[in-house]
């Protein structure tokens, strides 16, 4: 007898930094999530979609949760709380720890509250000895009656079966809801926006990546060739921090440049032109109308 095929939602919550992006971009195959080391590198919830012949899991990466300190902040608290109720499972993602911590204590009481299935992925299992993954489990064991455990290691792709395994039991039966080709909902400006603010995050120090936003000002393909040419703003807070972001003789925007060219040629699938420019926009985190500006509409929640 054949199998009913799956489909649902899927959402990635967790805190900061503690691999959300990287196990969805191992999942899916693509790299639709920007990673960093830093925390709060993503600020949307992104979809992207895995279709096998059995099921379709649309996955949610929402921002990491945190205390917000702006109303970017709270934006990117309310992108992740609003999605809890709406999906078919959420996936909890922590680190081996073995201890609970003030913030995954407080996640934890907040998805007692919720309708959906709840798994806990413990990932980062490649870093520490089994000993410790085991007594992790058994710590948050204790926590919370989690639908399934699953230790995983999203960069090793340690176990990722076992959980893609688990996921297609508690998904509902169902249509696709996407074509078999479609690996995301974002749109290209707001993947290749989202591909160079990566690239600053790797480069830029600690205090300015969360002080920036990429705006795409003009992305057209030229008439007579493949060539496409976007021109894109970096916006900064801080006359200093515009220096910072320029660089000596121009070098740090310039090496920004040339890191999100391969990327953001690999996913629009030919050669382009990119042109950066900076500008300064004081307190834009803390405006509604500069949030809206540049892609954070709250009322879309």
């Amino acid at each position: 007898m054949m199998e009913e095929f799956r489909s649902g939602f899927i959402s990635i919550i967790g805190r900061a930094n503690v691999g959300k992006s990287t196990l969805m971009n191992r999942l899916v195959g693509e790299k639709i999530a920007i990673m960093s080391n830093k925390p709060q590198t993503t600020r949307h919830k992104i979809q992207s979609i895995l279709t096998t012949q059995k099921f379709q899991a649309i996955f949610i990466d929402t921002p990491g949760i945190h205390t917000p300190k702006t109303k970017l902040g709270n934006y990117m608290v309310k992108a992740t709380n609003t999605t809890l109720n709406e999906v078919d499972i959420v996936l909890y993602l922590v680190e081996p720890d073995t201890r609970i911590g003030k913030l995954d204590a407080e996640i934890i009481e907040r998805l007692k509250t919720v309708t959906s299935t709840v798994f806990l992925c413990i990932n980062k299992i490649d870093s520490v000895s089994k000993e410790q993954v085991a007594e992790s489990i058994n710590c948050y064991k204790d926590a919370m009656d989690f639908a399934e455990i699953v230790p995983i290691s999203a960069f090793e792709g340690a176990n990722l079966n076992e959980l893609l395994n688990c996921i297609y039991e508690n998904l509902p039966q169902g249509p696709k809801f996407f074509p078999e080709d479609m690996i995301t909902d974002q749109p290209e400006r707001q993947l290749v926006a989202e591909l160079i603010r990566e690239k600053a995050l790797h480069l830029l120090d600690q205090e300015i990546p969360h002080g920036i936003a990429i705006e795409i000002n003009t992305m057209k393909q030229r008439e007579d060739s493949e060539m496409v040419d976007i021109e894109a703003t970096i916006i900064c807070e801080r006359e200093s921090h515009k220096r910072i972001i320029i660089g000596k003789n121009g070098e740090m925007i310039k090496k920004i440049g040339t890191n999100a060219r391969h990327d953001i040629e690999r996913l629009l699938g030919s050669k382009i032109f990119l042109n950066l420019w900076v500008k300064i926009k004081k307190n834009w985190r803390d405006s509604d109308s500069m949030l809206k500006n540049y892609g954070y509409n709250k009322q879309e929640l």
